[in-house]
């Protein structure tokens, strides 16, 4: 529970002081002055200049935190929020519709870990010949060919034992 509480200032109805937001999204102050200063919250002034936050934009800080937590740019964020509708909260319905755009990220993320936890124990995919069976998964160095890093996990099929399809 937070121990600040919005206060009546201003024209505003109510705001939250940064300590109150810091306690109830669980990022810093510096953070959410950071993301203020990156145009993606917007909070007002009151009579004594100090910034106050609407209940917005803690949702607003959440998305950010969820975004980014799936490898969304700042950039990527900023225009999602940008479609937002302005002076209002979220509903349901602009939150699913913001979540559609990381469905297909977090589907190819899932698809690697899940080739990772399938072929950890034969192959991390790298290429690299320290292990007696990269010999039968990847003769020759063919994953060498396609490019520096690991080369299975980051999608590239792992050719079945002596399959030299892949040559």
């Amino acid at each position: 529970m937070c121990k600040s509480k919005p206060v009546a200032k201003g024209t505003r109805a109510f705001g939250w002081p940064i300590g109150a937001v810091a306690e109830r999204t669980g990022l810093a102050p510096s953070a959410i002055r950071y993301y203020e200063s990156e145009g993606l919250v917007r909070p007002w002034r009151d009579d004594a200049g100090q910034r106050r936050y609407d209940r917005t934009d803690i949702r607003r800080l959440s998305f950010i935190m969820i975004a980014q937590s799936l490898g969304a740019s700042l950039a990527e964020i900023r225009d999602q929020l940008a479609a937002l509708p302005k002076g209002r909260a979220p509903t349901a319905a602009d939150w699913r519709q913001m979540s559609e755009h990381y469905r297909a990220a977090l589907d190819a993320r899932i698809a690697t870990l899940t080739r990772l936890r399938d072929n950890l124990g034969n192959c991390i995919g790298c290429g690299c010949l320290s292990l007696d069976s990269c010999a039968l998964y990847n003769a020759g160095d063919r994953a060498g060919r396609k490019g520096p890093g690991p080369r299975y996990l980051m999608g590239d099929p792992i050719p079945a034992r002596g399959d030299r399809s892949t040559e």
